[in-house]
């Protein structure tokens, strides 16, 4: 029998908690009605405790305490799944956060559940009975003011956290009307029993979840018809804590179930809505959203329409560049120089293109958007492909290649190979200090670049684009494109092709004015 829950026995219960969780994963699914009934719930904390059990996995044999126990709640954020999952994950980190610095002794295990529960409240924007919470509520209780050795306050926080569980039916009306406990409490239940189970080395291999007092129908017991947010959105966040609170504030307006939990810069969010890419724009304004997942919950009544056919949507910067796109069969998406588009103009756009449709970025800055609008637009049975396009001149190669009567797959492939295919340069006059990769850039100076990479800075703007497509091509290169911006001299575009007229006859060259601010001249080359 354990006397401190030392390193070696962070990573035993991690592990058996995982497995436990996973043989459990169907009767714990089948419990679940709240908040929507899409019967995840034991999948979801199996994942989060597996992903927790695998960073665990990674540390050194000999890791301390406060590795083991900050590498345990960060695996159990990044891998958090669902509402519960995200809660169960926040539980973690208030435990992590006492006991990092702790002994493990009884006492502190006691003091690390009440903050665990302190921290998953905090993180819930509308707190309801009857769930995980009120069995952690419960678990924190029970211990809070023990003075008992680690074993005894195992068995305390384990027996408490099963009798909660069954008290939660007589909670929550839609837990009563489906003769169900709470999933979510289940499921810690089964975390907390695993713990004991290696404090005191007395697993059996038993699981026990109390089942259903009758069949379930998940529609009917939940009571959310259509009138039941349509979406759960999930994503991990890089963001302080005012950005956080910002954004905490925005999506309570916009749905339920909202839980953010995390710190340090980094947090997991979880939402269920209506409108998807509203949730994730809000994200996109106040920090930088990843590992992004949009769920179509079943049961909640909303089916979005899909388009018809095949399209393309092209994002450009500059009227005259739009209408090169559009000329092309595109659906333009316009955005401002050194900005990215919304993401709801970037889906609508999607819905309004096609059924199985091609998003052309042209940007790296908008990548992450269009990625995002795109994973909406799959939920709503949209087929969307992304292509890592980081240059108008890339979309329009791309663009030229495009064949809706081809397989979706191969036209995508096709398209992806024309943009990998081309290099893409600009020219820009610097208005400020700037340090580069070619040294320090002054006001008026001109930086050339190549590949996304700073390549020259240079004094005279036609010189400067000439070294850069000099640089550019090579003996393989057959067609230069060249946009010419808004603020460009006359006569840019011109000098270009006249130099490559005479040093390469053997390229084309086509030109067209893109009106592109910012940027005297974009230039691709295939």
């Amino acid at each position: 029998m354990l006397q401190v829950l030392d390193p070696p026995a962070v990573r035993r219960w991690s592990r058996l908690a995982a497995e436990t969780l996973g043989r459990a994963r169907e009767e714990i699914d089948a419990l679940n009605v709240f908040p929507v009934p899409d019967g995840d719930t034991g999948t979801n904390l199996h994942l989060t405790m597996l992903s927790a059990a695998e960073a665990l996995d990674g540390l050194p044999a000999d890791a301390g305490a406060e590795a083991t126990w900050r590498a345990f709640a960060q695996g159990a954020l990044l891998g958090a799944r669902g509402n519960s999952g995200v809660i169960v994950s926040q539980a973690l980190r208030g435990l992590a956060e006492v006991l990092w610095e702790a002994e493990g002794r009884g006492a502190d295990l006691g003091r690390g559940l009440v903050r665990a529960a302190e921290l998953a409240r905090a993180a819930v924007s509308r707190p309801v009975e009857g769930t995980i919470l009120s069995v952690l509520a419960a678990v924190a209780t029970a211990v809070r003011d023990g003075r008992e050795d680690l074993a005894s306050v195992a068995r305390r926080a384990a027996g408490e956290a099963r009798s909660a569980l069954g008290r939660t039916t007589g909670q929550l009306d839609v837990l009563a009307r489906g003769g169900v406990v709470d999933a979510g409490g289940a499921g810690l239940t089964i975390i907390l029993e695993s713990l004991a189970a290696v404090v005191t080395d007395s697993y059996t291999g038993r699981v026990d979840i109390p089942a259903p007092a009758h069949r379930v129908v998940p529609e009917t017991a939940a009571g959310e018809g259509e009138d039941g947010p349509g979406y759960e959105v999930m994503y991990l966040l890089d963001a302080g804590q005012e950005e956080v609170a910002a954004l905490r504030e925005e999506l309570d307006a916009l749905g339920d179930s909202l839980v953010i939990v995390g710190g340090d810069g980094l947090w997991n969010v979880h939402v269920h809505v209506n409108d998807a890419g509203a949730a994730i724009e809000a994200a996109t304004r106040l920090g930088r959203p990843h590992r992004i997942k949009v769920t179509y919950l079943v049961g909640s009544g909303r089916i979005h329409p899909a388009a018809r056919g095949r399209g393309v949507v092209a994002v450009a910067a500059g009227p005259a560049l739009a209408a090169v796109f559009e000329e092309a069969g595109a659906v333009v998406v316009r955005r401002e120089p050194g900005s990215s588009p919304p993401l709801a103009t970037v889906l609508a756009a999607i819905r309004e293109a096609g059924s199985e449709v091609v998003v052309l970025p042209n940007d790296s800055g908008t990548r992450e958007v269009a990625a995002a609008a795109a994973e909406v637009a799959r939920e709503e049975g949209l087929v969307v492909g992304v292509l890592p396009t980081r240059a108008s001149v890339q979309g329009l190669s791309a663009l030229a290649v495009h064949d809706p009567l081809r397989r979706f797959d191969d036209d995508v492939v096709a398209m992806t190979e024309a943009a990998a295919h081309t290099r893409h340069g600009h020219v820009w006059v610097a208005d400020r200090e700037v340090m580069t990769s070619a040294g320090l850039t002054s006001p008026g100076d001109v930086l050339g670049v190549v590949d996304g990479d700073a390549a020259l800075i240079g004094t005279d703007l036609v010189a400067t684009a000439l070294e850069v497509v000099r640089r550019m091509v090579s003996s393989s290169s057959e067609l230069v494109t060249v946009l010419e911006g808004a603020d460009a001299p006359e006569g840019l575009a011109r000098a270009v092709a006249e130099y490559l007229a005479e040093t390469r006859p053997d390229i084309e060259v086509v030109r067209y004015e893109g009106g592109q601010g910012g940027y005297p001249l974009l230039i691709g080359v295939e």
